[in-house]
This record gives structure tokens, sequence and C-alpha cells, in this order.
């Protein structure tokens, strides 16, 4: 969910869970290896190399891994052209099993967003009056254009807690819906506020545009082509069936890693072009209401989970609990890890929550130096910040009143036992077996099989 926009719903959580093949690479920063690069591949296995082989020295590699993995990192991913190089000690246990990537979901519609204006079906600078059924929300709701939805500028009051809590507890009966009920504290396109209401009106606005459910779009357009099968993962829908756009897509390490490699090669898979370059490069862009923010893709050091030390040109998925893919372009470097938090610091719990560069400042310091020629110089140890915590940004009890069709954010006609005369499924009808808030395991449960 971002830098600040996880910390509360973080806490909540946390009170929940006590052989290679070689082709032409992009260019590398290391000398005598610029034509290294492995093929992508669409099956369970991804293209390996040693180390060495991309500019890395094993043994530093291997201390960088092993430093990951003592702050909760579950599974690590190292890419550099396109070759996995490094693993975590757990990979083999957590690689399969679909895990919660929290707001990386939201780089997950972006993609989509990116492939039906690719098509021609999706009008990136169009209100979303163009899209919506007649007579649903008002001209001020309706003017806010699909940029605005993808760049988190709508202008929607934001209260991150509230917004995401009847989605981890799933009685909601349509948040893209609900979104429309939401008062604008800005007029849109003027001032970014991370709102996930506002990512669930995308969903719904991609698939009113497409034409057909948003998961049977991405399964065929997004998934397929990378490998990744319907079994393999869970993505929550509300009461009405709209997919969650915020959060809630659970999937294996292996797929997520997939997915960031797309990213990281310009939309391109093997010889299929996926997203177009277009897209992910205006997606890249900063937004003029945030530097740090694209179209829902984090950007820049400082930004989100990543370390001031690093390039200037990092670009990232980012979720709550620090669900990260990193891709550095001037290093042809990706990084890939789930977890639940982990990073250490000395305000406890709260600062755990909250400063979160820890664990990033000092894995990528330790990464790093496992170049034959470092990228970066040595930052030093991490020292951490001060506090900085405004409750009123995280928690607005108006969220939840809506649900029930109470309170001023309260959608007309729109409460958990009906909505815009839409039939609802019961509460917990969409959970798919063993599935519940943070992962899915068991028997029947989704997960590459």
């Amino acid at each position: 969910m971002g830098r600040f926009g996880g910390f509360l719903v973080g806490f909540a959580a946390l009170s929940l869970v006590a052989g290679s093949v070689f082709t032409g690479g992009q260019a590398s920063a290391d000398p005598g290896i610029d034509a290294v690069g492995c093929a992508m591949r669409s099956g369970r296995e991804p293209a390996r190399a040693e180390p060495e082989q991309v500019g890395l020295d094993s043994a530093r590699l291997a201390d960088a891994l092993a430093f990951a993995s003592t702050r909760n990192r579950l599974n690590i991913q190292v890419f550099r052209h396109n070759c996995l190089i490094g693993e975590g000690p757990a990979n083999a246990q957590t690689g399969n099993v679909p895990w919660n990537i929290w707001s990386a979901t939201k780089s997950i519609v972006s993609l989509l967003a990116g492939i039906a204006w690719d098509r021609g079906k999706l009008d990136i600078s169009a209100p979303i009056d163009e899209y919506l059924p007649p007579g649903l929300g008002d001209a001020e709701h309706r003017s806010i254009t699909v940029q605005n939805l993808l760049t988190e500028t709508s202008g929607m009051k934001v209260g991150v807690l509230t917004e995401g809590v009847t989605g981890v507890v799933p009685i909601e009966p349509d948040s893209a819906v609900q979104a429309l009920g939401v008062p604008l504290d800005n007029p849109p396109g003027t001032v970014f506020s991370y709102s996930q209401r506002n990512v669930d009106l995308l969903s719904y606005v991609i698939e009113l545009a497409v034409g057909e459910p948003l998961q049977q779009f991405a399964q065929r357009e997004l998934f397929d082509p990378l490998g990744i099968q319907r079994g393999d993962y869970y993505w929550a829908r509300d009461r009405a069936g709209h997919t969650y756009g915020y959060a809630h897509l659970m999937i294996p390490p292996n797929d997520f890693a997939k997915l960031g490699l797309l990213v990281s090669n310009d939309g391109r898979w093997g010889a299929q072009h996926i997203v177009s370059t277009e897209y992910l490069r205006q997606a890249r862009e900063p937004s003029p209401a945030n530097r740090c923010y694209g179209y829902l893709f984090w950007r820049g050091p400082g930004c989100a989970e990543s370390a001031h030390s690093l390039p200037s040109d990092v670009y990232m998925m980012s979720g709550l609990g620090l669900q990260d893919v990193f891709i550095i372009p001037s290093l042809d470097l990706t990084v890939v890890w789930t977890g639940f938090y982990g990073n250490v610091s000395r305000y406890g719990l709260t600062g755990t929550i909250q400063n979160i560069d820890e664990l990033p400042h000092e894995f990528f310091r330790r990464l790093f130096a496992a170049f034959h020629s470092p990228p970066m110089p040595d930052p030093g140890a991490y020292v951490e910040p001060p506090l900085q915590l405004n409750p009123g940004q995280f928690i607005d009890p108006n969220f939840v009143l809506a649900v029930f069709g109470a309170g001023p954010f309260a959608y007309p006609g729109c409460n958990v036992l009906a909505c815009a005369n839409t039939a609802l499924a019961p509460p917990f009808a969409d959970t798919a077996p063993g599935c519940a808030i943070l992962v899915c395991l068991g028997p029947g449960a989704p997960g590459i099989r």
C-alpha cells in the first residue's frame, strides 16, 4: 500500500498473524558482459545463471540473501539480464504458495489498463462518465478521468485502514459504487491522495471498457502468455462480483516474479509484446502531483520501500509488509521479495511498520557490494529517522458506516443488503478454499501444482 499507506492496516494484519538459455540482453553497467542475457520462459522454471556470469560475486550475493532471510523475507529472487542468479533459503517451500501482494495489486491493475489502452478499448484521458452506466454517480465523480485514477489524483477523501478493512473481512457490497459516494477533498487531477477506493473504481471502469469480467480479461491477455494458470492464484471480489483493485491478489512469488520481469522488459515476453513500451514509459513517469508516483507504480529512490541510496531510475511494485518488485533499468536488475515486514526499528512495533527503509537499505547495500564493479558507493549503515504519524490520515469511520448505508459517505441505495439494484452474494462467498487474509494453504487451495 505504499510507504505510509499501509501503516495501520499493517498493524491490523499483524494482530491477525502472530539452467540458463542465453540470448542477446540489455546493456550492462559491467564491462565485458554486454551480450549476456537469459530468454524469457513461460514454463515453471526460470532461466538461471551463475552470479559471476553476470558480474557478481557468489559469496557476497549469498550474504545479501542470508541477511534478507533473517528479516522475514519468506521468498527472495534476484534477476540480472533476466537470469535468476540468487534465491532465498526458503524459496523451495514458498515459491509456489499464493501470498497476498497487497497494494502491488495496484500495479497489476495498471498493466491491465495499459493492455486495454493498447487495444483501443480504454481512453486514459477520458472522464469515467464515458464508461459508467447512466445515473450511477454524480457529475463531480463522473468527471474524474481514467488518468486521475491511475495517478491517485481522483481527489477522494482518504482513510486507508477504514477503506480496506471491509475488503479484508469481505462484507462490503460493491466497492466501486461505494467509491462514488466518497466525498472529494480536492478537485480531480490536482492533489495526490493514496485512496484504496480509487483503484477499486478503476478496476470497475476497465471491466466496463473491455466488456467482460476483469479477471477473464486478465487471464487471457496477461496471465496466460506468461504461463500463469487460473488455478495458481486467488484474486478477491466484492459481493457484487467486482475485482478489488487496491489489494487481495494472492499469487505465488514465482508468478509474481514473472510479472516483474514482464515490466522490466518493457512489456515484452520473448517475441510477444503484451503491454506496449509506450504505456509503460508513461506509467514510469512521475505525475505532476507526486514525483514518487506514476500510473500505480512507485518510482525513484526514497519513495515507498525504495531506499534513498538506490539509483535514480529505480521503480517499484509495492505492497503492505514489503511485498515488492524493485526494477533498476540501468543495472538490468530485478529483485522480487515477499514476507511480512521484518525490518528492525529502535521504536518497536510502530517503527517497524512505519520506518520500512531499513531492510531495503541494508539489503541493497550488501547486494551492490557483490557487484564486481559496485554501481553505487557504500551509503553506510542505515540511520533511522524519527517517527512521523498522522493517524487521521488512516482512520475515518465513515468508510465503515457507508458499508451499512449510514453516514455521509454512503451511496444512496447501497448497503450490506442491497446495492444499486444488483444482487449480492453472501459474505465470504467468493473466498477460495484455504485462502485467508495473507496466504492460501492446504488441500484444494490455489497454487502452482
